[in-house]
């Protein structure tokens, strides 16, 4: 039985992917159960973060978001395996702990339920856990046309708030202004001529937004910063200029530097800045964090099944085409969610 795993160089710049047999199974043990894998999404790999939680290993499991059937019978489930599992999603089967496991509607294919888990749990945890997310409020969702922000701004239109989105291409941009309901406005910055800030406040009559989820921001001056950065990503200052009175930022850059200007006028403002961090509810306390996880992702199934959420998701993969797939993912450079389909 093959599986995908990642290997890294020495000097911890190079990544490769290689396919390896792996053994069967062991037999079940207590509370363990086995999951035929139908489907299995395929996201970037946080190597610093390992590297952090001293979880580095010569050869580490691929695809953590999957969906299948316990082949005991009891129920057809999906869910995104811990951490630190030694079995790969890329692959047959895995053992998952019952616990941690979700009922999949019928109406929701396999390839959705992969698909949609990631962003679907970034989504609520952003929105409803950071930024206490209500009907009236406004929210700006930057690079709305990302697997991320199309999940966002369903889930803000759900919630009844006023959505304004950024749209980093021209393609992007028709893509946001298709949505039903529509986004409120679209702001191209593609070609870099607008203005983030300026635009929002002009939304809100002045108040600015209440709710902020970026996709990065630019920290330095413009001769610090690469071209393309330049162009797509606001700076830190346009975000707070932008945020309105008791306003939440919720911030994607793990990096992010704030001068005592800036903190002074977020304390002006009232205002928040949390920072979404992928693995938030596997690196928290185990009960906790898995009864988080479980309850947003029971909700994510539900709003799947109700055709609230519609992910981004491209053309089915079979297997064999993982390797280099998860290649380009690693990389960054694809616009929709990549679902191997078993």
């Amino acid at each position: 039985m093959k599986g995908l795993y990642f290997q890294q160089s020495s000097t911890n710049e190079e990544i490769t992917f290689v396919f390896q047999e792996r053994e069967n199974l062991p037999v079940t043990e207590d509370n363990y159960v086995k999951l035929q894998v139908k489907a299995c999404a395929l996201s970037q790999i946080n190597t610093k973060l390992l590297a952090e939680m001293k979880m580095e290993k010569e050869f580490f499991p691929v695809g953590r978001e999957v969906a299948g059937i316990v082949l005991d019978g009891k129920c057809t489930d999906r869910r995104i395996l811990p951490l630190d599992s030694e079995d790969p999603g890329l692959c047959e089967a895995v053992r998952v702990h019952e616990h941690y496991l979700v009922h999949k509607p019928e109406k929701v294919t396999w390839t959705e339920a992969a698909g949609t888990i990631r962003d679907g749990l970034r989504a609520y945890t952003a929105l409803h856990y950071l930024s206490h997310l209500s009907p009236g409020k406004s929210v700006l969702i930057m690079d709305g046309a990302s697997t991320l922000g199309t999940i966002a701004i369903q889930l803000a239109h759900h919630r009844g708030a006023k959505v304004i989105s950024t749209a980093c291409s021209l393609e992007d941009k028709q893509f946001l202004e298709r949505f039903r309901p529509p986004i409120a406005r679209v702001i191209d910055v593609s070609n870099g001529k607008a203005h983030v800030a300026e635009s929002c406040l002009e939304e809100t009559g002045g108040l600015g937004v209440d709710i902020v989820l970026d996709a990065g921001v630019r920290l330095y001056n413009k001769d610090d910063e690469p071209a393309e950065k330049l162009q797509l990503l606001p700076h830190k200052h346009d975000i707070i200029t932008l945020l309105g009175v008791g306003g939440h930022w919720v911030t994607t850059e793990e990096n992010l530097q704030l001068d005592p200007p800036d903190s002074h006028c977020l304390f002006l403002k009232g205002a928040a800045v949390a920072f979404l961090n992928d693995e938030v509810w596997n690196l928290s306390n185990v009960q906790q964090g898995n009864l988080f996880q479980l309850r947003i992702l029971k909700d994510v199934m539900e709003q799947l099944s109700t055709g609230v959420f519609r992910p981004q998701l491209d053309e089915p993969i079979p297997l064999y085409e993982a390797k280099v797939t998860m290649e380009v993912v690693q990389k960054n450079q694809g616009r929709k969610k990549q679902v191997v389909h078993f």
